[in-house]
């Protein structure tokens, strides 16, 4: 699996990192059951500090996309959803658009209501 961050980027590399396992979950570059790099080759071949890495698998592991087990590293797990992930990212994305816009909760639900009908 091949991994790019920006060190320049106003995303961090953390996020940077979660993000592209992410992405490569959902167009089926990782399968489940497949196992992640460990995060010490991961952050040597990235040139990040390890435990930059190991924030990105934490993430993801909260998420319900990875397991990380002591001494047997980090894996998909076998019933990892994709689809839901990104979904779940985009809601995320409009909740904090709909912020910048000061919409209320009440508000953007009115909106996407709107729009579902």
């Amino acid at each position: 699996m091949l991994l790019r961050v920006d060190p320049d980027s106003t995303v961090g590399l953390a996020d940077q990192i979660a993000s592209q396992i992410r992405g490569a979950l959902a167009e089926g570059r990782l399968a489940p059951g497949e196992k992640l790099p460990p995060a010490r080759a991961l952050a040597a071949s990235l040139d990040v500090n390890m435990h930059t890495v190991l924030r990105a698998y934490s993430t993801l592991r909260d998420e319900g996309l990875i397991e990380l087990r002591r001494g047997r590293g980090a894996q998909v797990r076998a019933d990892a959803d994709a689809g839901l992930t990104a979904l779940r990212r985009q809601i995320r994305g409009l909740v904090e658009a709909a912020g910048r816009l000061g919409m209320s909760q009440a508000e953007l639900i009115s909106e996407i209501q709107r729009v579902k009908t």
